[in-house]
């Protein structure tokens, strides 16, 4: 179980997740929804160890998580110069026996031997997960993983995250295209303000949009009765 007890994140004096409580059960697929800086970021950030939290606990099966436990795919990926998709894989250990980098190749369409500086934005996606599956880490955190990619590619990642749970991982993705995380998620959790404000299990999945945009509407047509 990935748990999170009073975690606080905070920029200076600005507080993003404030106190967080929550338990993650695994192996399962966790979606993370929420409006633009509402923490969905800062919160992936601080579990990988990119951001330090000013306070509380994140554990791992009642332990302290670490590094060594977690994959993750930011929303956008850097990558050295002049390296084909094939010379950037080589860089990262190969843990996963399941791995099959020809069956992937021809699953994805990715051109292995061109430099990844001619990539289109979805294969640079496509490539970068590719490295996270040959490390086989216990959690794996992906931060919009269905940006870029064609309905195809978007398809196969959300077959590919069944699987991966499958096998026991503990999957955490973001994204704000609700439909994405609802065709294989166990769980949606809604962050707002700062706290998880409401988890859906899978038959409350179509009053998502709902509870996240009833507000929004209400508020946004009072502002355009004042501006036309």
């Amino acid at each position: 179980m990935l748990e999170f007890k009073d975690l606080t994140i905070s920029y200076g004096k600005h507080i993003v997740i404030d106190q967080l409580n929550l338990q993650l059960e695994n192996p399962k697929i966790h979606g993370l929804v929420g409006f633009n800086g509402s923490g969905k970021t800062s919160l992936l950030q601080t579990i990988f160890g990119i951001k330090k939290a000013a306070s509380g606990q994140i554990l791992f099966n009642g332990k302290p998580l670490t590094k060594h436990d977690i994959a993750f795919l930011p929303t956008t990926n850097y990558f050295y110069s002049y390296l084909t998709g094939r010379e950037y894989l080589r860089l990262f250990p190969l843990n996963n026996a399941h791995f099959k980098l020809e069956t992937w190749e021809q699953l994805l369409h990715l051109p292995l031997d061109e430099l990844i500086e001619h990539y289109s934005t979805g294969m640079k996606k496509k490539l970068a997960l590719l490295a996270i599956l040959k490390l086989d880490k216990k959690i794996i955190l992906l931060d919009e993983p269905f940006n870029g990619l064609d309905l195809e590619s978007g398809k196969i990642l959300n077959l590919l995250m069944d699987r991966l749970a499958e096998r026991g991982k503990t999957i955490l993705v973001t994204s704000h295209i609700i439909e994405t995380l609802t065709a294989s998620c166990h769980f949606i959790h809604l962050l707002e303000n700062g706290i998880i404000r409401k988890t859906f299990q899978q038959a409350a999945f179509d009053t998502i949009e709902k509870e996240l945009f009833d507000k929004f509407i209400a508020r946004a047509n009072d502002l355009l009765d004042d501006a036309i």
